[in-house]
């Protein structure tokens, strides 16, 4: 037997303090992004903005179904459309936040599973880190790659 561990390194900023302005930048447009959630069943607004290689930044917010689980979080809408948009460009970060009742929740709301898989897979595609900041009231919480949140990943692409 071998016995093995994981550690995870992140900072942590109290208010904002201290955060980068790009950081605080892509937070900002994930918190108005929030606004636009479609989220009757959940009351749980997400917003998310990702910030790729050629300096376009793209948000998007959850958009909630009847039909569960047809809907999409807003990591994914975001992901999804700024690699539909420009396919030639990588995502360098993504910001996520939420609010219940218009207001920003208090600590960092996380992406979820399948999420997480469709950052790392991003990740994979493009050869570089995406750096996640997870944002809330009292404070924020930056890393600098998906694989602090997701450790393992399911990893199927084709070897090159």
């Amino acid at each position: 037997m071998c016995q093995k561990s994981i550690s995870i390194s992140y900072k942590e900023y109290f208010r904002n303090e201290g955060l980068e302005l790009k950081d605080k930048e892509l937070l900002d447009r994930a918190k108005k992004a929030s606004e636009g959630a479609y989220a009757p069943y959940s009351n749980f607004n997400v917003g998310a903005a990702v910030r790729l290689s050629n300096g376009e930044i793209i948000a998007a917010s959850n958009q909630e179904n009847a039909a569960y689980p047809s809907g999409l979080c807003a990591e994914r809408v975001a992901i999804f459309y700024a690699h539909a948009k420009f396919p030639d460009a990588s995502v360098e970060s993504i910001a996520v936040t939420a609010s219940v009742g218009g207001h920003v929740c208090e600590t960092p709301t996380y992406p979820c599973g399948a999420c997480r898989q469709v950052l790392a897979e991003s990740e994979m595609r493009s050869g570089s880190p995406i750096r996640v900041i997870v944002g809330g009231e009292k404070f924020t919480q930056v890393m600098d790659s998906i694989s602090a949140l997701l450790p393992f990943t399911f990893d199927n692409l084709p070897k090159r």
